[in-house]
């Protein structure tokens, strides 16, 4: 049992950190409040080869092993949660198509996606249906060697840029209705797919998050993917599974920023003729956001590890469970020893007290995890102990 990152995984989150507190951390705050889009962070994410970190050597991705991922979106959530978001979509899409595409769907693809020339994301979630996905209304009918989808899917992120974007349809009602359910690839520039309006937040900001309307939208039989229909739930839901780990990781990089910002404020600001590190008050809240962030810090890499051995539907849910919940915490604590400074937007603080309640969002409900988590325990699919 090591408890240690290898020498290749620290030199590569060594990497990330210098990268980050260069070229994010210092513009984050003023390109997040005038909504100005990080084209050149988006860059350096090809240059470094970022995009590819799902993908296949052989299509000329990383192929980075499951905690290396997990450092990618802790570093960079860091420095500014809402570009994450750039990385989070396209990858979990990237590893579905790598996973479930077929052979020409792959070599289509893949080459493209790894270097950012092309981006994806996921389209899942519509109006009317969220958690309950197998709710879903967007239909896709056979004509021909064509389908024709209409339907509208929201809260999309990189909807602008994806190329191809993987929406989830039903191909065919059915009960249960996931055996009807499918993913399809969507390139952009197809008629009748539109992106219909961006969707504002209160945090998550530097991708963009949007609704799609897709009308009388013609698209070849070739582009289901992997080529056999109803397969779509469990393709989406296994790319879930990796995304609560990208969630959890960016849990813990806004954790990591609101403790360091407490710490460092702690020590600078005085009161009473003291630095207020020295009363007790605030070092109990500094040693429990210290205990609470390397715990969902560790549980987040052990998930990690656990999912490169199969399946880890438990061990995802309560990293993300965990580390979205300190992540919560954290911000508010860590707001609290600021005091009033902690509510300016001069100070990191408020940003990171709002992008954090996307953690407990995202990738399915916090309380979805603990369903998740509790019905693996009673089947006998996950255990706590050795």
């Amino acid at each position: 049992m090591d408890f240690e990152l290898n020498d290749e995984q620290k030199l590569f989150r060594q990497t990330l950190r210098e990268f980050v507190d260069k070229e994010i951390v210092p513009v984050a705050a003023e390109w997040e409040r005038t909504g100005r889009y990080p084209a050149e962070i988006v860059e350096r994410f090809k240059q470094m080869g970022l995009f590819g970190i799902t993908i296949p050597e052989e299509y000329g991705g990383m192929a980075l092993d499951r905690v290396s991922f997990a450092l990618v979106f802790e570093e960079i959530a860091r420095g500014w949660m809402g570009v994450a978001g750039v990385l989070g979509s396209h990858s979990l899409a990237s590893w579905m198509i790598a996973r479930y595409g077929t052979e020409e769907q792959r070599d289509a693809y893949l080459p493209d996606l790894a270097t950012g020339a092309r981006r994806t994301g996921i389209a899942l979630t519509e109006p009317a249906a969220g958690t309950d996905l197998q709710g879903i209304q967007t239909r896709a009918v056979r004509d021909g060697d064509h389908y024709v989808i209409n339907g509208t899917k929201t809260w999309i992120t990189n909807a602008r840029h994806a190329d191809p974007m993987p929406v989830l349809v039903k191909t065919a009602v059915t009960e249960p209705a996931h055996r009807g359910m499918s993913l399809i690839l969507v390139e952009a520039g197809t008629p009748g797919y539109t992106v219909s309006r961006d969707l504002p937040k209160l945090g998550y900001k530097g991708t963009e998050t949007c609704e799609i309307v897709l009308q009388d939208v013609r698209v070849p039989v070739s582009q289901l993917l992997g080529g056999v229909e109803g397969r779509g739930m469990q393709q989406a839901l296994s790319a879930l599974e990796l995304g609560r780990i990208n969630i959890a990781a960016r849990a813990v990089g806004i954790s990591q920023c609101a403790y360091d910002a407490a710490l460092n404020y702690s020590r600078e600001r005085h009161a009473f003729g003291r630095p207020i590190a020295d009363f007790q008050a605030v070092q109990l809240k500094i040693a429990d956001m210290a205990t609470e962030i390397q715990a969902a810090r560790l549980l987040t890499y052990w998930a990690a590890v656990r999912s490169e051995a199969g399946a880890v539907n438990a061990e995802a849910a309560m990293a993300k469970y965990f580390a979205s919940e300190v992540a919560l915490r954290s911000t508010m604590e860590a707001m609290r020893i600021h005091g009033g400074y902690g509510y300016s937007q001069e100070f990191v603080l408020e940003r990171l007290y709002r992008d954090a309640p996307l953690m407990a969002i995202g990738e399915g409900t916090n309380d979805v995890q603990r369903m998740v988590i509790a019905k693996s325990l009673i089947s006998g699919a996950a255990k706590v102990g050795w």
